[in-house]
């Protein structure tokens, strides 16, 4: 378990969220890490584990349009699929990530390709376009380590929007609270 996980179950747990997780190159290792925390069951709802590029736009909703022109390591894919998972398991936030570990380029992608996104509740006061966010990054290392680096990086991406919406919905309180200012 890592504390990036306890402090993503904790947070969610705190605010009554829910958590689904969309997973290609990590292939579940997100979830395990997530489900590895003792009382993770009280936010995460589950996992879905596409690792073929079919699935992605079969259970996850990603657009079959822009699997077949862009491929499945691709910014918006990621984003599709955090959205789509958070839709289809019935969870607050969805988490996804997608990308190349190797040992080969993959849909014109080198290895160490990863984007990792967020989907959130709609209407949220965290900066990101929609109630999500993707980024995009150029890991280094074997597989295993690229593997590793980007379930760190989802969580670290999910954690920091909990966090910037706790901060938010602080502010809007207090404002409210001091009668608008």
């Amino acid at each position: 378990m890592s504390s990036a996980a306890a402090d993503v179950v904790r947070l969610l747990t705190v605010r009554g969220w829910t958590l689904a997780v969309a997973e290609s190159l990590t292939g579940g290792l997100v979830a395990a890490d997530l489900t590895s925390v003792p009382g993770a069951s009280r936010a995460f709802r589950g996992s879905v584990t596409a690792y073929a590029t079919d699935l992605k736009q079969r259970l996850l909703d990603v657009d079959a349009t822009l699997l077949a022109q862009r491929g499945a390591v691709d910014a918006q894919v990621a984003a599709q699929m955090a959205a789509g998972v958070r839709t289809a398991l019935g969870a607050d936030w969805g988490i996804a990530t997608a990308g190349v570990a190797g040992p080969d380029a993959q849909d014109g992608q080198p290895v160490g390709t990863v984007f990792v996104a967020v989907a959130g509740p709609t209407g949220t006061d965290s900066g990101s376009a929609g109630g999500g966010k993707v980024v995009a990054l150029r890991l280094n290392g074997d597989r295993t380590e690229i593997r590793k680096e980007s379930v760190r990086s989802v969580l670290g991406l999910l954690l920091t929007e909990l966090l910037s919406e706790q901060t938010g919905n602080e502010r809007a309180q207090d404002t409210e609270q001091n009668g608008g200012f």
